[in-house]
């Protein structure tokens, strides 16, 4: 929770006079703080996701011929500004609500192609991310879900492996291979988006744990900014993989 500021470092939040820590809110991270930043980027992403939603998808249920711009642009931008925002967490006030606007555009894009596919598929799969969201809180909040040593190095160790095979699926495409459990609908590729699924809401505990250890380790004011930012990721990712997850589902 350290910041690579020198002039935010511990001691920034001591009080000379007395030598106790500073405890006011507008100085330090709080979990209220966070969960109202959060918010705003919800609001912002579903700002641009509508308008990218009415760019792309068509009175007569077609797709726009642009509505590859909006979600390769987007996904680019998104992973750009989200680069920049976990090396420097001080600029996350800034990059966080420029993220979210980004990924707008590219959510917007592609739940208008799925939807053209496979109407009412989109409404599910938002039901399903904040339900999903709503429930490991809960369960995170009541002590259900204990985030030990042992499961963060699990969920990150699977979530690397995940990526790692994102990654190299996206290689080879460029030689015309496919790698098939991960894009078909068999029962294998169900299996795969499913667990997927399950690692991408479990990175939902680490983001709760991770605000939590925040506010309590009294991390600079921008880390509500930067809590706020990694929740929204992983809520992203969770979405895109139920949209996928469920389009498999209706294509059998």
């Amino acid at each position: 929770m350290r910041s690579g500021n020198p002039a935010l470092s511990e001691s920034t939040f001591l009080d000379l006079a007395s030598g106790s820590v500073v405890t006011s809110p507008d100085q330090v991270m709080t979990i209220n703080g966070t969960v109202n930043k959060t918010g705003i980027l919800l609001l912002l992403t579903v700002i641009t996701a509508a308008f990218a939603w009415s760019q792309t998808l068509g009175a007569d249920g077609q797709i726009a011929p642009g509505a590859m711009i909006y979600a390769v642009g987007g996904a680019i931008g998104g992973l750009i500004l989200a680069l920049v925002t976990v090396f420097k967490k001080e600029w996350s006030p800034v990059t966080a609500p420029m993220y979210a606007l980004v990924e707008g555009f590219f959510l917007g894009a592609i739940s208008a192609v799925f939807e053209a596919r496979f109407p009412g598929i989109v409404f599910q799969a938002v039901l399903l991310t904040f339900g999903t969201l709503f429930a490991l809180l809960v369960a995170y909040r009541s002590g259900l879900i204990k985030v030990t040593e042992n499961f963060k190095l699990g969920v990150v160790a699977a979530t690397g492996g995940i990526a790692l095979l994102y990654l190299a699926s996206f290689v080879l495409s460029f030689f015309n291979i496919n790698v098939p459990v991960i894009h078909e609908a068999s029962w294998l590729g169900i299996a795969f988006s499913l667990f997927v699924v399950v690692v991408a809401a479990l990175n939902l505990v680490l983001d709760f744990d991770f605000i939590e250890t925040g506010a309590a380790a009294r991390a600079p004011k921008y880390m509500e900014w930067y809590g706020a930012f990694g929740l929204m990721v992983t809520l992203v990712w969770l979405y895109v993989e139920f949209l996928r997850l469920l389009s498999k589902l209706q294509s059998r």
